[in-house]
């Protein structure tokens, strides 16, 4: 096959793709969709590195250990308030159209579930059966809890997402009654939390504390996308959500002294995202107001067919991006490790040199993530096929892996 004949093929394919799109279809929820998507696995691609011990076991490691100016591209990179905006936008029309067709809220909410859970249960469950394997081939315990533990990491948005999900429709009554306003008190208790294990009071604040900011702190954004959805939400409110933003974040930094780093660093005794603080919705506000602000904008740039056809592709796989990039990066640093320190893969990423290794190895990762895409993908569709009993096994495959990512077996 020729060259020519290559690109004629794909652009032919985005013009089919970019005429079977219906017209009502909004472009530019989407767009943001799919760049918050992208997001995820190029900021832990990026900014999570390995180290080899002496027997040959994978470590996790972060660059922003020793390059703590790395940090600003956390901000760019931690796109999770777009993500859960945009999530709240699309959870109103998914329901009102639910509400159209007769669906009852409690059907609409198990089809939202299902179409969560079905991915996760199936990479938990892989791992689960591949990891008696792998020992016995040789791979370092050690490694293989490395391993595990990243796989899980990002499948926390989950559950949370789950949880918001069913309070969508207590989320547009709230819209409806108070408008954008609705997601002040969500703003309000993370600063309120945030004082009492920050501020004065702290030595004598428990540790679990923390655990208060999980649900408010992620649902700041998703309600402002349900505000969004709901017209309650327009350009005016977009502005001050920007401003406002951006200026909460610069005051938190510069005057409170929150870690410049959104993700977390190694050693570091404060982490902004696990549970969330303050800056987190200080950030998720001011990229909130810049999609909304920008919305017009990108839906005219998507209306090419080149532009559109990757964001339906990224779209239709959001969840296999989700479950399986950290496998895919996996892939490639798991057998490495048998080399022994690789420069930009299984080498400590403490020189600048790695990270422009790091970044050379990035389509080989993005590869793979397409390679085990063709057959994970198997997992967002309805399991037509699965009995009970298999169900209930890759439930119990799941829980096993689960407790073994987080030390618990």
């Amino acid at each position: 096959m020729t060259l020519t004949t290559l690109r004629a093929r794909v652009s032919s394919a985005m013009s089919r793709i970019d005429a079977k799109t219906p017209a009502h279809r909004d472009r530019a929820v989407d767009g943001l969709r799919a760049l918050a998507l992208l997001a995820v696995p190029t900021g832990h691609w990026l900014l999570g590195g390995f180290t080899v011990d002496s027997q040959g076991a994978l470590h996790n490691a972060s660059p922003l250990s020793a390059f703590g100016f790395f940090a600003p591209l956390s901000w760019v990179l931690q796109m999770l308030g777009v993500f859960f905006l945009v999530g709240g936008y699309a959870s109103v029309l998914s329901y009102r159209r639910a509400q159209e067709r007769g669906v009852s809220t409690g059907g609409w909410l198990r089809g939202r579930i299902a179409r969560l859970g079905r991915p996760v249960l199936g990479v938990t469950a892989v791992w689960a059966a591949m990891i008696p394997l792998l020992y016995a081939l040789g791979i370092p315990a050690t490694t293989l809890r490395t391993g595990s533990t990243l796989v899980i990491q990002p499948l926390w948005f989950v559950g949370i997402y789950t949880v918001m999900t069913a309070l969508t429709p207590w989320c547009i009554r709230a819209a409806h009654r108070l408008g954008a306003w609705a997601a002040a008190p969500l703003l309000g208790s993370v600063a309120a939390v945030d004082f009492l294990r920050y501020g004065p009071p702290s030595s004598v604040m428990p540790s679990w504390l923390s655990l208060l900011n999980l649900l408010p702190g992620w649902m700041f954004a998703y309600q402002l996308g349900v505000c969004w959805g709901e017209k309650r939400l327009g350009r005016r409110g977009a502005w001050v959500l920007l401003v406002g933003g951006t200026a909460l974040f610069a005051l938190l930094l510069l005057a409170f002294h929150y870690p410049t780093s959104m993700v977390g660093v190694p050693g570091e005794a404060r982490t902004n995202s696990h549970p969330p603080s303050l800056l987190v919705l200080a950030l998720a506000a001011a990229q909130s107001g810049a999609a909304i602000l920008l919305r017009d904008r990108i839906g005219r740039l998507l209306r090419r067919p080149a532009l559109w056809a990757p964001v339906v592709v990224i779209n239709l796989s959001a969840m296999t991006i989700l479950c399986w990039h950290q496998t895919a990066m996996l892939a490639a640093a798991v057998p490495a490790s048998f080399a022994g320190a690789i420069p930009g893969l299984t080498a400590a990423p403490d020189t600048l040199a790695w990270t422009a290794t790091r970044l050379a190895w990035l389509p080989l990762f993005a590869a793979l993530l397409v390679l085990i895409g063709r057959y994970a993908r198997g997992f967002e569709s309805p399991w037509r096929r699965a009995s009970r009993g298999r169900g209930v096994l890759a439930g119990l495959l799941a829980a096993g892996f689960t407790a073994f990512a987080l030390g618990l077996a």
